[in-house]
């Protein structure tokens, strides 16, 4: 089981990030992670797979249009 280094990581959101300190704490550490510029080095999304998403969770329409 890994430890978190606290100091180092809230200094890195708050100084680094400029977070205020309630902004940090309601982060995941995957968001954390992320923002630090660690992770995400999947593939960027294709046309295709924003089509995908696009037809899975199409806008909905309210009719106050």
């Amino acid at each position: 089981m890994s430890r978190f280094d606290w100091p180092v990581l809230m200094a890195a959101g708050i100084r680094g990030l400029g977070l205020r300190p309630e902004e940090f704490w309601r982060l995941t550490p995957a968001e954390l992670r992320l923002m630090l510029g660690e992770g995400g080095q999947g593939a960027p999304m294709r046309r295709a797979g924003l089509d995908a998403l696009l037809a899975a969770y199409p806008d909905k329409e309210t009719g106050d249009g």
